[in-house]
Parts: structure tokens; sequence; C-alpha cells
């Protein structure tokens, strides 16, 4: 019970950090690499190409407020070529997944603001039937998969676009996970766990002791 405590407030320790850098950016505005390379997780950056409307992939059970609904992932052409995911945020769902909500966007050159952040992941994950169509309904897609279901090179990170860019939906980002305090909590109730099974097998041993005189 004791190291599950300590674990849990290592845990809180590094949501803390995460949440730090979210908040901060972590630094100043960056152009994306012209080598693709990957930036620090939260980075904000500006990348600038063309959405390609036809091919959006929508992230599928993404609650808000106890409602589900999908983030709208619409591929940036790069000027070489290559494809930057950017997230325009949240829209609920209808009442059957056979009717998506409407995602259009123009597909004119612009200059997009965010900041980078790694696709989401699951805790397992499960075989799913082949997403097909477009827009691309899917949960947990990988960057790779994305990938080929472009043609294109991608990105290996989306960008999660700023509350002030136009052509986007509800982005009220925040760091994924439950906060520190849920840590903590976890880590005061390992201990008082423990605290209570030391408790009870001080008094069995006492009574032990006695009953053998």
């Amino acid at each position: 019970a004791g190291a599950l405590g300590q674990w849990q407030m290592g845990r809180a320790a590094e949501k803390r950090a995460l949440i730090q850098g979210f908040e901060t950016g972590t630094g100043e505005l960056q152009r994306l690499p012209a080598d693709l390379a990957p930036l620090p997780r939260y980075q904000r950056a500006t990348a600038s190409g063309a959405y390609d409307p036809a091919h959006q992939v929508l992230l599928d059970n993404r609650i808000r407020d106890s409602r589900p609904g999908v983030e709208v992932l619409t591929p940036l052409v790069l000027p070489g070529g290559a494809v930057l995911l950017v997230n325009r945020g949240w829209l609920p769902l209808g009442p059957s997944r056979a009717s998506l909500p409407d995602v259009a966007v123009g597909a004119e050159s612009r200059t997009v603001t965010g900041r980078v952040d790694r696709l989401p992941r699951p805790a397992l994950r499960l075989d799913a039937p082949p997403a097909q169509g477009w827009p691309r309904l899917a949960s947990y897609p990988e960057p790779a998969e994305i990938s080929d279901w472009l043609g294109r090179e991608l990105y290996p990170m989306q960008l999660l676009l700023d509350p002030a860019e136009p052509d986007g939906y509800r982005r009220d980002w925040r760091p994924p996970g439950p906060p520190p305090s849920r840590h903590v909590a976890y880590a005061l109730q390992w201990w008082a766990l423990g605290a209570t099974a030391l408790a009870i097998w001080l008094a069995l041993s006492l009574k032990r002791r006695e009953a053998a005189r």
C-alpha cells in the first residue's frame, strides 16, 4: 500500500508538470519544422498549407459535458506534400452515427496556429472493424494508419487549433486524465488502507501474545 501511495504521488507530480507545460505552451511560437521533426508536447506552433476537406477524420467517443461527440481532424497539406492533422475541435453527435455532423471547410491556402499534441491513445487497444468512407469515423487511429488512408507522409503529432482561429468548433483544450488532486486522494486512500492493515496486524499480534501467557 505504501508503494502504491508513492506511485500515485508520482503520478500527481507528472500531471502537475503536464498542466504547467500545457499552460505555458512550452516556449515561444515556432514554425513547424520542414523536416517534420516532432516538437515538444504542447509546443505552440504555426504552419501554412491548404486544408483537404474531402479526407477528414472524426475522432469518435470524445465526451464533453457528458455528451458523446467527435473531434474533427482536418489534413493540412504542407508545401512539400506532407500532411499536418489540424484538430479543429469538438462537435456533438446526433442520435445516430449514420448521420455525421457537417464538417465542411474551405480548401484555400492558410496559416494556422495551435499546440502540438500526440493523438489520443487507448488504455487498451481492441480490434475494430476497418474504418470506411469520408469523413472517416475512428476511435484511436495510429499516425501510420492515417498516413496510409491519405497516401501521404504524416507529421507524427496533431495540432490543437487555437480557439481564436477561424473554421473551428469547441476548443476548450486541456491535458487528458484526472487532475493531480485525484492522484493525491488515491495516495491517501492507499496509505490509510496500509495503516488500517498495520493496526489490525498489531492488535491480532497482541491478542496472540496474551493468549499464549
